[in-house]
């Protein structure tokens, strides 16, 4: 092998390396982001909950007050 094709294998290589690192930190970003959606979402999920809850009660009293 010539010098000239082991610099550009090198060359290669490292374009390899610095791209896996790349995408390595998009995926710990990407991660970190779906982790705090998550989180969003598991907390919009409470509070709609907690809105049915206090609706159901709201109704339950309109049907009490209706059957009074």
């Amino acid at each position: 092998m010539s010098f000239e094709v082991l610099e550009q294998l090198e060359a290669k290589v490292q374009s390899a390396v610095d791209g896996i690192s790349l995408l390595k930190m998009e995926l710990d970003e990407l991660r970190a982001q779906n982790q705090q959606l998550t989180e969003e979402n598991q907390q919009l999920r409470n509070d709609h909950i907690a809105w049915q809850e206090r609706l159901r009660a709201l109704l339950g009293k309109m049907d009490q007050v209706d059957s009074e």
